[in-house]
Parts: structure tokens; C-alpha cells; sequence
């Protein structure tokens, strides 16, 4: 099973991303995220064995996180996958600090890969074919997270899809 850990946003904000998605699609080509697939990645782990992933699901559903506020107010970019993203100016030590948490529990666990940088961002686009953000509208959007997921991803012909297998404890 391929998984990774994120934060989902709430329904109203991932139709604002949507039109985001929409906006930036017209001005840059490439592969639009559908909204069901929109998150912010916390800790991809990659291929996961069923009992390792069970014993994953049950921590992460017994886990408690602080709530935490993410203003998203940038595009980015990342040039050579051609991925148009949004995210933030600023540094956000909430989620830094959020992102080290889970990779110190999940080091203790066994799991490799922490990154060597976290950069926040929700994937918009992916294959663009215009890498120029200048001309796309200003942002700013205010999320509220309370809790996270764990999300198995699973490949086919028409891309891929995204399910929770397990969610954080919300306050």
C-alpha cells in the first residue's frame, strides 16, 4: 500500500482551491487536481506492508494534534515536474513544528525518509506547461486544521486516487 500522512481541507475550502486549480489550469496548461485529491503532504512513506499499515492506522487514530491556523497566500512552483501550487509567504512554525513531531514518531517507528525541507504546499497542477505565476490572481486563505489523516493512494489509467484510512483524534 502505498501512504503518506496529510492534512485534508474542509469541504468549503477545497472548492476555493478548486477555482484556484481552474484559474491556474487556464493560464498554465497542464493536469488539474481534482478537489477530492487536494491536500497538504505531511509524510509521504511510500510503499507500506498490510500489518505495518493496520498498526499505522490504529496510531494515528489514537494521535491528537493541536489546532493550527495555515494562511495560504503564495503560488509556487516546482519547475521540473511542472507542479503549480499554493502555499505560504511566510514560514508557518505551527506546521514545522507538526511536521517534526510526526517524523520523530514516525522515525521511532521504523519508517525512513524524512526530508531533508519541508515545504508546505497544496499541488494544484502537475505537468504545466506554462511555469509563469506572475499573471495568476492574488490569494489569501485561512485554514483551520484540527486533526490529520492517513491516506493510501492507489494508481490507475486515469491517475490517482486518494482514500483516508484513519484520522487523528479532533479536539
Amino acid at each position: 500500500m502505498r501512504l503518506f500522512l496529510a492534512l485534508v481541507p474542509p469541504p468549503e475550502l477545497r472548492e476555493r482551491l478548486g477555482r484556484l486549480a481552474d484559474t491556474a489550469q487556464a493560464s498554465c496548461g497542464g493536469r488539474r487536481m481534482p478537489e477530492a485529491s487536494l491536500h497538504l503532504t505531511l509524510a509521504f512513506l511510500g510503499e507500506v506492508e498490510a500489518p505495518e499499515a493496520t498498526a499505522l492506522a490504529e496510531w494515528v487514530s489514537q494521535q491528537r494534534i493541536p489546532a493550527g491556523q495555515w494562511q495560504l497566500d503564495r503560488w509556487g512552483l516546482f519547475r521540473r515536474p511542472g507542479i503549480v501550487w499554493v502555499g505560504s509567504q511566510a514560514e508557518n512554525s505551527a506546521l514545522k513544528k507538526l511536521h517534526t513531531w510526526l517524523w520523530d514518531a514516525l522515525d521511532s517507528q521504523g519508517y525512513p525518509g524524512r526530508p531533508a525541507r519541508f515545504i508546505p504546499h497544496i499541488t494544484l497542477l502537475r505537468r504545466a506547461t506554462c511555469l509563469d505565476t506572475t499573471s495568476l490572481p492574488d490569494i489569501r486563505l485561512d485554514w483551520t486544521y484540527t486533526q490529520f489523516e492517513l491516506v493510501e493512494s492507489v494508481t490507475d489509467s486515469h491517475g490517482a486516487h486518494y482514500s483516508s484510512l484513519a484520522a487523528s483524534i479532533a479536539p
